[in-house]
């Protein structure tokens, strides 16, 4: 039987019919439902095996980017989504889903101490853009670490994604927690091209300055994903601005979904 996909949607998130469509393609089952309706029955959470958070504007960002969203989650249905990622549940979040999850503290959400649940603390954000425009929207090239444990990205090549965000800059609350994403493989995916080594300085690709080149990371479970770049604005080739212009088109965004597929599957 094919996952099912719950894919939250309304009060400014834009992106979910496509990030729902994706996951049809991958070979998943998906519904669209209001932020509101899941609010009303957590139980509609244990009922999936994906539970996905699309890009857009929640809330309006008002408050800052996916901070409403992020409060309503940890407030309400903090307990159904402990429960979620317990029992073997996926979760993605793009671009605002991003947002909303580190700012509830679903990412990176590491324990206080070894075999304890996660914390909940809020030890990394996505903050405005340091780099160029306030507003980027362009494809980026994109490599996945190869050491990380994200069940998601696990083997994927290298390729161009889109962006479109005023507030992507990643940071860690301090120089240690950055060290820890790295040595305990949390880091999922970066911008750049592959064989660069993150540095102080960002790299080609890192438009918003981003620390370390961080694109995207993972929760230890491997099964939690957080990423800017949009795989679901990539689905056929007419989306790439290269199809008209004669260059070199890498994979579609795709495979990151039928990896998330996979791994639900496995997870049964």
């Amino acid at each position: 039987m094919n996952p099912n996909v719950l894919v939250i949607c309304g009060n400014g998130i834009n992106a979910d019919a496509e990030l729902a469509r994706a996951f049809e393609l991958a070979g998943a089952r998906s519904e669209r439902r209001h932020v509101n309706d899941v609010v009303a029955d957590p139980g509609l959470i244990a009922k999936a095996d994906i539970l996905a958070f699309p890009g857009g504007f929640s809330y309006g960002d008002h408050l800052g980017s996916g901070q409403v969203l992020a409060l309503l989650c940890r407030r309400k249905l903090r307990p159904a989504l402990e429960a979620f990622v317990a029992r073997g549940g996926l979760v993605i979040g793009i671009c605002n889903g991003f947002q909303a999850l580190v700012k509830m503290g679903l990412l990176p959400n590491r324990p206080e101490e070894a075999g304890k649940p996660g914390s909940w603390r809020r030890e990394v954000s996505l903050i405005h853009n340091s780099l160029g425009t306030l507003y980027h929207d362009a494809w980026v090239p994109i490599r996945f670490e190869p050491a990380s444990r994200c069940l998601w990205t696990a083997g994927l090549a290298p390729r161009d994604l889109p962006i479109r965000h005023g507030e992507g800059r990643f940071v860690a609350r301090d120089a240690a927690v950055l060290e820890v994403l790295e040595s305990e493989g949390l880091v999922a995916l970066r911008y750049g091209r592959p064989g660069l080594v993150p540095g102080d300085l960002p790299c080609e690709g890192n438009l918003n300055g981003s620390e370390h080149d961080i694109a995207g990371i993972c929760d230890v479970t491997g099964r939690v994903l957080g990423l800017m770049p949009h795989p679901e604005a990539y689905l056929v080739r007419e989306n790439s601005p290269d199809r008209r212009r004669g260059g070199p088109q890498g994979p579609l965004g795709l495979d990151l979904f039928e990896k998330g597929v996979a791994a639900a599957r496995d997870s049964r």
